[in-house]
């Protein structure tokens, strides 16, 4: 099993697809959702749809209190976004993959703390799907 911290970059895609059970139905992987990367989801149609998805353990809040984590994070944020910094700190610290479109500074920093192999695009976990032959199922 692979977890996976998701960037909102990400999450917001298949929000706006309304296809967050395509994440759920990746057997092999575990998407994790920070309290930051939570926050950042603003619409209230895209709210209900974390919700129901929180629900229905598609995905999987996650909350950081180990003091290196932390430690890690409070130094990204000095050069990236709060939901950005939680999720690379979280990948690095926990050994897990990270799930991002960010482009730029973030790919570049993300890529020296974690390597390339780590970090996974909409478009990789869509292909990743395609070859596992889900479909995911919707939600309710």
């Amino acid at each position: 099993m692979h977890t996976v911290a998701v960037d909102a970059s990400v999450l917001i895609n298949f929000l706006l697809l309304n296809r967050v059970d395509i994440l759920g139905a990746l057997s092999d992987y575990c998407f994790v959702v920070s309290d930051a990367v939570h926050k950042e989801i603003t619409r209230p149609d895209q709210q209900i749809l974390l919700s129901d998805a929180f629900d229905a353990k598609l995905l999987h809040k996650k909350k950081g209190t180990d003091p290196n984590e932390l430690y890690v994070f409070a130094a990204l944020t000095e050069v990236m976004g709060v939901g950005e910094a939680s999720c690379l700190a979280a990948a690095e610290h926990r050994g897990w993959l990270l799930a991002s479109d960010e482009r730029g500074l973030f790919l570049r920093i993300a890529r020296e703390r974690i390597g390339e192999n780590r970090i996974l695009t909409t478009p990789e976990i869509l292909l990743r799907a395609i070859r596992a032959g889900r479909r995911g199922q919707g939600l309710p």
